[in-house]
């Protein structure tokens, strides 16, 4: 049976009664919940709130609690551009991890005196706006940019290609700005790992292969989940890098819920994209969350 730990270490007998927190446990505790209800907790119930609301004319919320705004948001256009944002974000989650999985392997199995410089290294996009980073892709995808300069100079190519505001674009896009948010947690795992667990495999008869899917796999898991939903829930919601190197050619839903709240003036349905669009995450984190359960 499994019961609650004591202080000690020790397994408590399930059922046993708990100690409950002390008040300088809430007071320590007490600036991340006011954090919590201020910037997660109000905002959301504001967000959920508009989305029941009409507006005027002239983009001014009518407080007329209704489904208007939700029966709209099932139209096949938006549920269109929803899938395809999910796709983009599910495809950019895919090359991450196919990209980061082998650096974070290496990094956490690198020399201890190596591990640092190579860490600096991912942490370096960091060093500068994502949107000065994203700038600079749009020079090197144009067709006058670095990259059709070069392979016109190399002879590949006869004359300019249009990669830029494309699908192409987007991915890459999202990829650059977000390979380090699947580094770094599949790294954390990996620098746990157990060489005996390793090495117990080898002398059981197992192969690099199985080796590696039976045994290294299973183990760095949690890093790997948590890298996935790093990924997967902003690139879903992320407008700025899809707007700039998309070029409105591939709206995405949180294009379109920008958009809704700025030039649209049309904040309930923005609102009521936006609530379900968090019903998506929240849907995506309980599904990560119950397979955790059934490994564990």
């Amino acid at each position: 049976m499994i019961g609650f730990a004591s202080p000690k270490g020790e397994r408590l007998p399930e059922g046993a009664p708990r100690r409950a927190p002390s008040l300088v446990a809430w007071l320590i505790l007490s600036p991340l919940l006011i954090w919590l209800l201020l910037f997660v907790v109000a905002p959301t119930a504001m967000l959920t709130l508009v989305s029941f609301a009409e507006r005027d004319s002239l983009g001014r919320i009518i407080w007329n609690f209704n489904l208007q705004n939700y029966v709209r948001a099932f139209d096949w256009v938006w549920i269109k551009i929803l899938l395809e944002s999910v796709y983009y974000a599910f495809l950019t989650t895919v090359i991450c991890m196919a990209l980061g999985y082998p650096t974070a392997y290496f990094i956490g199995r690198a020399p201890e005196r190596w591990r640092g410089i190579l860490l600096m290294l991912v942490m370096v996009p960091f060093w500068t706006s994502f949107l000065i980073r994203t700038y600079a892709w749009i020079n090197i995808l144009s067709k006058e940019g670095l990259l059709n300069s070069l392979l016109i100079s190399s002879g590949l190519l006869e004359e300019p290609v249009a990669m830029l505001y494309s699908p192409f674009a987007i991915v890459l896009g999202l990829v650059y700005n977000f390979l380090p948010f699947m580094i770094l947690p599949i790294y954390t795992s990996v620098e746990k790992l157990d060489n005996a667990m390793i090495e117990a495999a080898y002398d059981l008869g197992a192969g690099p292969v199985r080796a590696f899917s039976k045994v290294i796999i299973p183990l760095t898991r949690p890093g790997i989940a948590a890298g996935a939903m790093l990924v997967f829930v902003p690139s879903i919601a992320m407008f700025a890098i899809t707007t700039l190197m998309g070029g409105g050619s591939n709206p995405t839903i949180g294009e379109v819920i920008f958009k809704q709240f700025t030039s649209g003036r049309n904040q309930p349905f923005g609102a009521a994209l936006g609530t379900l669009l968090l019903i998506v995450f929240i849907i995506a984190l309980w599904l990560t969350h119950s397979q955790r359960e059934r490994e564990d």
